[in-house]
């Protein structure tokens, strides 16, 4: 491990709420307004971990534990993922199972603290979070096998350096694994058109109703997380559409860096321009994306 592997769980850490405050600064932009500062997310999260918090006499150590453990393990899934040229600190043949695993840790628990507050409501959002997660997981892997069997690489860092070489043999096989991982992001994150995290609709909310009894730090760590999930699965798209495995350090790093502000401009016009899914055709959404991932897998080993 060469000393510049600390970077990317360092920028995952640091430049996550960044992420959302482009989001929201994009949508400002569509709407016709100046939107908040794009900092504001780290102000939010300042205010929340300042506070106290306040738990139901429902609850048990298993909601309190919710949403520590949930940030505990998207923040070991930032030592998993490499950014441009620069190696992950942890970089293992199969890490990309261990990625998965930590992100479907991540959901488990803020499922179990959801249902720990007794709450039908927020068992609803979890159920819904669950089934969304079920379908989305497929196309995930699938999307990071065609990558592997492509690179002939079964580490995430292995195979987003061997795409700087094979990448134009396989363009449309990445062509169609980039739609299936933006859907998986938007479906992961919570965001349009699968959800829509600035509801308050009853039967529309998926994730935030499963996190609406959490307060003070508590939901802090929440937004935290999320952040540093979409950050983590954003990279996925990044390091496959600009493949960076070769050449200087310092150039690759500030053009993944460049790409996943893109990719937050990205996913705010897409929010500006759609609607949310109604929650029959959701399922259509992310099983043509594990199809897409399919068919690229296919073109893969032709």
């Amino acid at each position: 491990m060469n000393s510049l592997s600390i970077l990317p769980p360092v920028l995952a850490l640091g430049l996550s709420p960044l992420l959302i405050g482009v989001i929201q600064r994009t949508k400002a932009v569509f709407a016709g307004r100046k939107g908040p500062s794009l900092f504001q997310p780290y102000f939010d999260l300042w205010k929340l971990w300042r506070k106290g918090a306040v738990y139901s006499r429902t609850t048990t150590w298993v909601f309190r534990a919710g949403p520590v453990m949930g940030l505990a393990a998207v923040g070991t899934a930032t030592l998993l993922v490499p950014i441009g040229s620069v190696a992950a600190p942890l970089a293992f043949a199969g890490d990309l199972v261990l990625f998965a695993y930590l992100l479907g840790l991540m959901r488990f628990v803020t499922v179990l603290a959801a249902l720990d507050t007794g709450s039908a409501f927020e068992g609803m959002g979890a159920s819904r979070e669950v089934w969304v997660s079920a379908l989305a997981e497929p196309a995930l892997l699938l999307a990071l096998g065609v990558v592997a069997q492509g690179t002939n690489a079964l580490s995430l860092s292995g195979m987003f350096a061997g795409l700087a070489d094979q990448g134009l043999k396989m363009g449309p096989a990445l062509a169609l694994v980039l739609v299936a991982l933006l859907i998986v992001v938007l479906a992961e994150n919570a965001r349009i058109p699968v959800d829509d995290p600035a509801t308050h609709l009853e039967l529309t909310m998926i994730h935030e109703v499963m996190v609406l009894d959490h307060s003070g730090p508590d939901l802090g760590f929440v937004l935290y997380g999320a952040a540093v999930k979409l950050w983590v699965l954003g990279l996925l798209i990044v390091n496959t559409l600009l493949p960076l495995g070769t050449g200087s350090a310092t150039w690759s790093l500030a053009m993944a860096l460049g790409g996943m502000l893109g990719l937050a401009v990205v996913i705010g016009a897409i929010e500006s321009v759609m609607a949310r899914l109604r929650l029959v055709v959701i399922p259509q959404l992310l099983v043509g994306a594990g199809a897409l991932a399919a068919v690229a897998l296919m073109l893969g080993m032709r």
